[in-house]
């Protein structure tokens, strides 16, 4: 049995100050993955005791970058996916494992006035052939923040979205694609019905407190590891960033 943790941090140094090294504790993941850590090497001291550190930071200062954590060490970790113009920004790190790939991603945004949405269209089609590239030697669990918020259950106010980063149609067609060629979002999986469930509030318009939130975090596996999943949760108690942690515990 593996529990696997995915978190967006919004910058690790700000969330440490808010009580990310007790919870990183006290849930005990086999594997823990961030995205968003906001940070250079060297500008953190956080190396937690049992655990295998692997960092992926962006060129850029203070900007995206993702992390994982994992007890088990993998039989190799490699970082990027393996073209130059999308590994500049820390995005990806890939672990694997002797029965499974494991796979922290920090899809990037679309932005405002959608001006990076044709670059997010290419870095979809280079991520999801990675992926089915990976799935050849053995299945694969994708977690992190994809930025995209899939159907209209997935967040509160999908009418007045529509044309926003995260809620556009071909944001929403390229989830759809990655879907249908072969895995599984494991918190629909478990919960197809579910509404009002969300991982990440604005910061403005006091949006936790009302939960007018988004599901843009996730667990996602190859169909082959249907039969191995055992419960995926969002942990929406948990603070400290503007995204709560997501989970995934699986037979393994």
């Amino acid at each position: 049995m593996k529990k696997l943790i995915s978190w967006n941090v919004n910058g690790l140094r700000a969330c440490v100050t808010k009580g990310f090294e007790d919870y990183f504790k006290e849930i005990d993941a086999d594997i823990f993955c961030l995205q968003e850590t906001k940070l250079q090497e060297g500008q953190i001291d956080f190396a937690p005791e049992g655990y295998h550190c692997y960092w992926n930071y962006a060129e850029k200062k203070g900007y995206s970058g993702t992390a994982m954590f994992t007890k088990e060490e993998p039989l190799s970790v490699r970082y990027g996916i393996g073209i130059e113009e999308h590994d500049h920004e820390g995005r990806v790190i890939t672990a694997e494992f002797a029965d499974f790939f494991a796979v922290t991603c920090y899809t990037p945004n679309s932005q405002n006035e959608l001006r990076r949405l044709d670059y997010r269209m290419e870095w979809e089609d280079a991520f999801l052939a990675y992926l089915k590239e990976l799935e050849k030697t053995k299945p694969v669990i994708l977690c992190g923040d994809l930025n995209v918020a899939h159907k209209e259950i997935d967040l509160k106010n999908p009418k007045t979205n529509r044309k926003n980063a995260g809620f556009t149609d071909e944001e929403r067609e390229k989830m759809t694609v990655l879907l249908g060629s072969g895995f599984t979002d494991t918190y629909r999986y478990f919960n197809p019905d579910k509404e009002g469930i969300y991982s990440w509030w604005s910061y403005r318009f006091k949006a936790r407190e009302k939960n007018a939130g988004w599901r843009i975090d996730y667990f996602i596996t190859s169909e082959s590891l249907n039969d191995k999943l055992v419960s995926a949760d969002i942990h929406t108690e948990i603070f400290g960033s503007d995204h709560c942690p997501v989970e995934l515990v699986i037979d393994l």
